[in-house]
């Protein structure tokens, strides 16, 4: 049904949300929707009007969700075409040859809000694409999307020669969509026979398993944080906490380490690190151990095991509701407070939350409390966020996720 010579519904909303919207965010919550006028189905393009009837958006409806319209465009005169997402991902693709240069090999090509593809992640390794799509409106039209992302590249020299579904996450459930994984169908191009691929990021090489690694295979986040602590490990005695893959003990080893010993409480994640030194010939100096991080720094404050003087934590995210913040900077207090103890006085600390919950301010208080039971005082010398991959929007502040510091303890 059309509405005023437009093609989609109308969703009216409170004033309370249309004050939120004009901040720049691109959500609409279901509590502010007070109409929705038109035929209409999930996933479906509707227009947002204030309840003066003022035009102010069009975005994808979402039934499920208690986001439930996610903006696409403020611009009434814009089509939803094939030609009008291919520009928006010529946008991002080449949004990240400007701000990650030659170093695009292994990226995220799209960070949903960020790149305004609401709910859809892409990322890059090497000639796979992995993606995660966690709105209705993305799902209903990826099988246009990638397709023309998938073109986009080959276009520019890209040498891609799949695209990778992770969508077994359980927030799509939120979405009334199922979780499912696997090899999305391109025409015309032959699925890959493999689900492990490698790549090469800041000199190192690594076997990423998208099918079965953690989010998308690997993190691609903190790229240039591993860079800022490789500069720092020459000659120092690494404990490399959470490692995953290995990727931060990897790096302090390349930057000349004297010793490292990564350490993650799963096995398969340990071994997995462990083949990744043995790759990059840097296993002569590093060790492997899978143990519960929480259990294992206070046995090596009191048993005085080995020495330290450079201890990286780069834990998963330990909140994903603000319900549960309090009990998350709990977490962090703990690991970083058990840390700064371990560490000799003049020792370094590389910490970090990728929890968009675990606010910076709340993230820096819960140091100050830590150094001060600690006994310590922090030196800063680097404060850091997430590779320019995963753009920032100051608008939308989920966006702004990854807390990254390095002090020296003193």
């Amino acid at each position: 049904m059309k509405q005023n010579g437009r093609p989609y519904a109308r969703a009216v909303i409170t004033k309370k949300g249309e004050r939120f919207w004009e901040t720049g965010h691109p959500w609409v919550y279901d509590a502010e929707i007070t109409s929705l006028e038109g035929e209409v189905e999930n996933g479906d393009l509707v227009d947002v009007l204030s309840e003066k009837g003022k035009y102010l958006g069009t975005g994808f409806l979402s039934e499920k969700s208690k986001i439930r319209i996610r903006l696409i465009s403020r611009n009434a005169n814009d089509s939803f075409d094939e030609k009008f997402w291919e520009r928006r991902i010529r946008y991002a693709w080449n949004y990240r040859k400007t701000v990650m240069g030659d170093d695009i090999s292994c990226c995220r090509v799209i960070f949903g809000e960020a790149d305004q593809f609401p709910g859809l992640t892409v990322d890059r390794f090497s000639d796979i694409l992995v993606t995660q799509t966690l709105s209705v409106g993305m799902e209903k039209r990826k099988q246009m999307l990638f397709p023309l992302i998938y073109q986009v590249l080959k276009e520019d020299g890209q040498d891609i020669r799949g695209i990778y579904e992770r969508n077994d996450v359980a927030i799509r459930q939120r979405e009334g969509l199922p979780e499912n994984k696997g090899w999305f169908p391109l025409p015309g191009v032959e699925t890959p026979d493999s689900t492990v691929t490698e790549i090469c990021e800041n000199g190192i090489r690594y076997t990423v398993d998208f099918e079965n690694g953690q989010k998308t295979g690997f993190f691609l986040d903190q790229k240039y944080n591993r860079q800022a602590v490789a500069r720092l490990a020459k000659g120092k005695r690494v404990l490399d906490c959470f490692t995953h893959t290995g990727s931060f003990g990897l790096n302090a080893a390349m930057g000349g380490a004297e010793y490292v010993r990564s350490v993650d409480i799963s096995e398969s994640a340990v071994a997995m690190a462990k083949a990744n030194a043995v790759k990059n010939g840097l296993d002569a100096v590093m060790d492997f151990q899978a143990a519960n991080v929480f259990e294992l720094l206070p046995e090596l404050e009191a048993s005085g095991e080995g020495r330290f003087d450079f201890v990286i934590l780069d834990p998963p995210a330990f909140t994903k509701s603000r319900k549960t913040v309090k009990n998350a900077s709990r977490g962090y207090k703990e690991i970083n407070l058990r840390a700064m103890k371990l560490l000799p006085r003049g020792g370094y600390l590389a910490t970090c939350s990728c929890s968009h919950f675990m606010e910076d301010q709340l993230f820096v208080k819960m140091l100050h409390q830590a150094a001060k039971d600690a006994g310590v005082e922090l030196r800063q010398i680097e404060a850091r966020q997430q590779a320019p991959d995963h753009p920032i929007l100051w608008n939308v502040p989920e966006t702004d996720y990854l807390k990254f510091y390095i002090f020296q303890v003193v």
